[in-house]
């Protein structure tokens, strides 16, 4: 059997992780956006495939048995491209998608569905933002010039960025201890964020509940129609098994 995962996630490597170690034949094909990616076991590949007709010509000419999508919740355009090719070349596909979070007692969310939004929402809420949606769409930021910006990425970003901002690199997971003093040293009053869900970057909420700063939160995008999920890699693995039944 060879199963292709779409990763560049932690469930993704960890999933290449279990399947290896059941001898089963993975690819893990990553997008490249990361200058010094975790590789993950088994065979790797970097870059994209030329949209949804390109997924699928590899798809056949690598002989692939089953396809996980077990990229990050925003990266949507790959999922649906997933989605046509495995329609197209007839070989069945999971997504393997984290559990978004859910709001408790004291927090103060702001959810909405864009990060255009959540660059409209900032001016009402604060002037010392906590931005760590990542380096991809910063630019719909660079328009707001009444608020200081800390952005955390994992590389640095590429302009345009804020007006007004300074890039912290740093990545995941990251401890609760490290997120309340990031709030107390840059004076944060507003966090914005993604809901990419799991615990590796889930401190700072907490953190923010505690210092009673508000959340923009931008929702994740739905899965694709008719695409079966998995929460957790024990599903995705068992699923890998048996693609499809």
């Amino acid at each position: 059997m060879h199963v292709l995962i779409l990763g560049g996630t932690t469930e993704g490597r960890r999933l290449a992780e279990t399947l290896d170690a059941d001898g089963v034949r993975v690819t893990s094909s990553l997008a490249g956006r990361v200058a010094a990616p975790r590789l993950p076991p088994g065979e790797v590949r970097v870059g994209g495939f030329g949209g949804a007709e390109g997924l699928a010509r590899w798809v056949r000419e690598h002989q692939v048995d089953a396809v996980i999508d077990a990229t990050h919740p925003f990266a949507g355009t790959i999922s649906f491209h997933a989605a046509r090719a495995a329609a197209t070349s007839h070989v069945p596909l999971l997504a393997l998608r984290r559990p978004g979070w859910t709001p408790v007692e004291g927090d103060d969310w702001h959810p909405v569905d864009s990060l255009e939004a959540a660059a409209g929402a900032v001016p009402e809420l604060g002037r010392r933002v906590f931005l760590t949606t990542g380096r991809m769409g910063l630019a719909a930021f660079a328009e707001v010039a009444d608020a200081w910006f800390l952005v955390r990425s994992v590389d640095p970003p590429e302009p345009p960025l804020p007006p007004r901002a300074e890039v912290l690199l740093d990545r995941g997971p990251f401890t609760l201890e490290g997120e309340r003093e990031v709030l107390r040293a840059y004076a944060i009053d507003v966090l914005v964020t993604k809901d990419s869900g799991g615990a590796a970057t889930a401190p700072k909420l907490t953190a923010a509940r505690e210092a009673g700063i508000p959340v923009v939160i931008v929702r994740r995008p739905p899965v694709p129609d008719g695409v079966p999920v998995a929460a957790t890699v024990e599903e995705a693995a068992a699923w890998a098994h048996r693609p499809g039944r």
